[in-house]
């Protein structure tokens, strides 16, 4: 437990699956039913927000020790406890799950209207085992909350997405299944090496370097599926594009992140040499998703897979920064997630407010918009801008940072990330342009109305976030500086030792 004996932790982690039991006991006509089902799921989402507040308050920033510690036996005889923690790099993104979850359900509120109560009890489990992933200190248990995000997300995009939603959802959960039976293996054979699961205690362990090899690429692969790297991305646009909106922002806001996070985690900590061996080969596969994608995002007619493949190559950015192994470098890593998390979720957002009005993503169907929805135009442009890292919003710090550190390491491949932001920003402002500027050419267009409360409710959030993470980055960057500085120094040693024994 905590200091104060409380399991924080776990009643963030498991309030969202009470609200959803909640859910499941209505019983009613159809239209109170999904009434309550929309109201159940928005209050237990903000008092999840509200206790996942008190960590981000009560989160001492001076130590890279793991804090708000609950440790149960649950299979002892096989070294296997209900160990949970959060340290600095993952205190922020469970802060980033619980904001965005009810932001989802109050912009799926109208646009939702068949199976309202699976709908919202879908969102509230795959927030639980957000939450359970980021928080697990037990290997056993961050595989089986990493799993099982799998399965609302599944239904989400098969359920209540697009015309192709059955074949996108089936591609999403064969790909990242595969990819994670990987790791399984890789757990049995640290598990049998080491005698335990225990994260903290694995972190600590000196694996023979053979094995660190055939582990790392266990976990690569793993990994590269969940960010995703090229070329095992071609599940994302397809996902992204006959997910409904709110699956969408899950999806590039908190699902994304699982992969780097993994990397954080287990391969840079657990396995120093073979990460700083397969550096190389992450750095090109890197570049090579931001320049390719990039330009992929270019030739796009649809509005969500243009920000899609934006995401694939912002996540370039994010693992290189990784594996520069510098202080600098996994700093901008994690700020660039956490912008991404909410700069991306905001776009798809605003492709939404647009696709509820007119039923239509093509970007060749809109134009003039600024005319008809000034406030609509406004934020879109924001958001645009903090996507192409203009300085003062939440894009700029994290990959100026992953730059300099890239640059420490590697001149031409901190060049290689400077074409992402030069790249984000030619297809972010041609997508800006075709939709906001020019003539109004429909007279359907005409008639759109500009956003609702209940929609400036859901930015609302979402822009101080962008403009206070841009303005104050160091509120952000304090939170894990004390984790990144002792990851940065024990892989130093790791490596240090390793030279001194020959290896």
């Amino acid at each position: 437990m905590n200091a104060a004996g409380f399991p924080l932790l776990s009643l963030v982690t498991f309030l969202p699956l009470a609200g959803a039991f909640i859910i499941l006991m209505v019983r009613g006509d159809e239209a109170t039913v999904a009434s309550n089902a929309r109201w159940t799921a928005l209050w237990t989402s903000l008092i999840t927000l509200a206790l996942s507040l008190i960590l981000w308050a009560r989160f001492d920033k001076g130590t890279a020790e793991f804090q708000f510690v609950e440790r149960l036996a649950w299979l002892p005889e096989y070294g296997v406890a209900y160990h949970m923690g959060v340290d600095g790099i993952s205190v922020l993104f469970i802060l980033l799950s619980t904001l965005l979850t009810p932001i989802c359900i109050l912009a799926s509120w109208e646009s939702v209207q068949s199976r309202v109560r699976e709908y919202m009890v879908a969102f509230l489990v795959l927030e639980s085992m957000m939450v359970g992933m980021f928080a697990a200190l037990d290997f056993v248990l961050f595989y089986i909350f990493f799993e099982a995000v799998l399965i609302p997300m599944f239904l989400i995009i098969g359920v209540w997405g697009g015309a192709r939603r059955v074949y996108a959802a089936f591609k999403f959960f064969l790909y990242t299944l595969a990819g994670s039976l990987l790791m399984l293996l890789a757990l049995l054979a640290m598990w049998f090496h080491a005698g335990t699961t225990d994260i903290p205690t694995l972190m600590q362990t000196a694996f023979p370097y053979q094995m660190q090899i055939w582990l790392f690429l266990a976990f690569f692969v793993s990994f590269a599926v969940k960010v995703p790297m090229w070329p095992v991305h071609t599940w994302l646009p397809d996902a992204h594009v006959e997910a409904p909106t709110a699956g969408s922002v899950i999806l590039a806001g908190v699902l994304l992140k699982m992969g780097a996070y993994g990397f954080l985690r287990f391969s840079v900590p657990m396995l120093p040499q073979a990460s700083a061996d397969f550096a190389p080969l992450i750095f090109s596969l890197s570049v090579v998703a931001i320049v390719y994608t990039s330009l992929v995002a270019l030739a796009q007619e649809d509005m969500k897979k243009l920000i899609a493949y934006s995401s694939v190559a912002h996540m370039g950015i994010v693992t290189l920064g990784i594996f520069t192994f510098t202080h600098q470098g996994i700093s901008g890593a994690l700020f660039t997630m956490l912008s991404h998390g909410v700069v991306s979720g905001a776009l798809f957002l605003c492709v939404g407010v647009l696709y509820d009005r007119v039923h239509s993503r093509e970007i060749a169907r809109y134009g003039g918009v600024a005319k008809i929805m000034p406030a609509y135009a406004l934020i879109f442009m924001l958001f645009t801008m903090a996507s192409v890292a203009l300085p003062g919003t939440a894009g700029f710090p994290g990959e100026l940072l992953v730059i300099v550190g890239a640059f420490k390491v590697n001149p031409w491949v901190a060049l290689g990330a400077t074409m992402g932001m030069v790249l984000g920003a030619a297809y972010m402002l041609y997508l800006y342009r075709r939709v906001a500027f020019g003539r109004v050419t429909r007279d359907d267009l005409r008639s759109l109305l500009d956003l609702s409360p209940r929609e400036v409710a859901v930015f609302a959030p979402l822009i101080l976030l962008t403009l206070w993470m841009g303005v104050y980055p160091s509120s952000f960057l304090d939170f894990f500086e004390a984790s990144v500085a002792a990851m940065v120094t024990r892989h130093e040693a790791a490596l240090g030792a390793a030279r001194l024994a020959g290896m």
